[in-house]
């Protein structure tokens, strides 16, 4: 219930943007964590994001741009009626800005379960840059996840065309990292449902094995050049 008062809050009112810092990129990565992640895939995103953080070339990516920072807040997803998780936004100046986030990721987070909300997810995590004090000239969403949204029968709070409605009015981009071990099309699902905005793209690997090469190469395509380094 306190979720869906929070995304009824932000349908209905427009958030007075508050003075605050101002970074090149402000990221929301958002960690599927519902019933089909199990407790060592859950293992192999988090330490994946953490890896992803300590290397040198995501370090200077974070940093190299105009305002030399960037803000990311991580937050994991699962079913749409479970409250979700967020660090809050960190901001990255640094190689020790960088270790102290790449130490959240590694705590152990409780894990939602349940259904794949995919179009929720997406919708809080608007709300988390929405609501945020931190100003960017680019607001990114990196979701990851092995599954199709599994609530279309039973309503779910925000499917996902709803979101991507109030994604187009932020004008957020929303990337995704396709997991192919459970759904091999997953890939094209997410291009069709999930990505959208300026330069958004679709990476995959195959499985939770690869997770941590997969978010490495995606960070550095959202931070430097979007479509820079896009590959296969």
């Amino acid at each position: 219930m306190r979720l869906f008062i929070t995304l009824m809050l932000f349908v209905a009112f427009s958030f007075a943007a508050r003075a605050g810092e101002t970074v090149d990129v402000k990221l929301v990565l958002a960690v599927d964590t519902s019933g089909s992640i199990d407790g060592e895939e859950y293992a192999l995103q988090m330490n994946g994001i953490a890896w992803a953080f300590r290397q040198a070339d995501v370090i200077a990516a974070a940093t190299n741009g105009p305002h030399r920072s960037i803000a990311v807040n991580l937050m994991t997803w699962g079913d749409p009626d479970e409250q979700k998780y967020d660090t809050g936004f960190y901001v990255i100046r640094n190689a020790a800005d960088a270790e102290t986030f790449a130490k959240l990721a590694e705590k152990d987070y409780q894990r939602q379960g349940g259904g794949t909300g995919l179009g929720t997810a997406v919708a809080y995590g608007l709300t988390l840059l929405r609501n945020s004090p931190i100003a960017a000239p680019r607001q990114v969403i990196d979701v990851s996840g092995d599954g199709h949204e599994s609530w279309e029968l039973r309503e779910p709070r925000f499917k996902l065309a709803d979101a991507q409605v109030l994604r187009a009015e932020m004008g957020v981009t929303v990337n995704g990292l396709a997991i192919l071990n459970s759904e091999p099309g997953l890939a094209e699902y997410y291009r069709a449902n999930v990505a959208g905005g300026p330069e958004n793209f679709v990476i995959t690997v195959a499985n939770y094995g690869e997770y941590a090469e997969g978010i490495h190469r995606k960070l550095l395509m959202e931070l430097e050049s979007p479509m820079a380094m896009l590959g296969p």
